[in-house]
């Protein structure tokens, strides 16, 4: 655990699996979270206004995402595109990709790459999608809902507008 320079208490995964290997019936997590909180006097002397506008903000954080090696270092383009199957498959995934390249969001697939694996893993359960998030086909390759958005027709511009 530690203080960012934003005053942001962050728990890295290993914080959080020390914890589970500890005592792993949890009942109460907020209880853990608020135990191991550290002084707030501390926090508000560490916490400094950033010099950054929120973009640079966004860019810095999402460098400090934890993500092992393998999936930072992904050519995540060639993965989602080896999930294609047909010629309208790579077509539709191809517009997608510039449309997510054009953002930045390429560290973002990758955490959500990494973030899918790690639930199918650890057998953990998340829901089928919803909202706006399904008109990405990309998003359904990867697993993060189960709406084939090509199959429905849905304008991946609805979620990357």
């Amino acid at each position: 655990m530690k203080i960012d320079v934003y005053g942001q208490l962050v728990y890295t995964e290993q914080d959080v699996c020390d914890e589970l290997m500890r005592n792993p019936v949890l009942e109460d997590y907020g209880t853990f979270l608020v135990e191991n909180l550290p002084d707030i006097d501390n926090i508000v002397k560490q916490y400094r206004e950033p010099d950054v506008d929120v973009e640079e903000f966004h860019k810095q954080n999402q460098q400090q995402w934890f993500m092992p090696a393998e999936y930072k270092n992904l050519d995540i383009a060639k993965h989602i595109l080896d999930l294609c199957n047909t010629d309208d498959e790579l077509q539709r995934v191809g517009e997608e990709l510039l449309l997510y390249q054009e953002r930045d969001l390429f560290d973002l697939l990758r955490y959500l790459l990494y973030l899918v694996d790690t639930m199918k893993k650890h057998n953990i359960i998340w829901g089928v999608g919803r909202g706006s998030s399904v008109a990405s086909y990309v998003l359904y390759l990867i697993g993060i809902h189960r709406v084939n958005s090509m199959y429905y027709d849905l304008d991946p511009r609805e979620f990357l507008r």
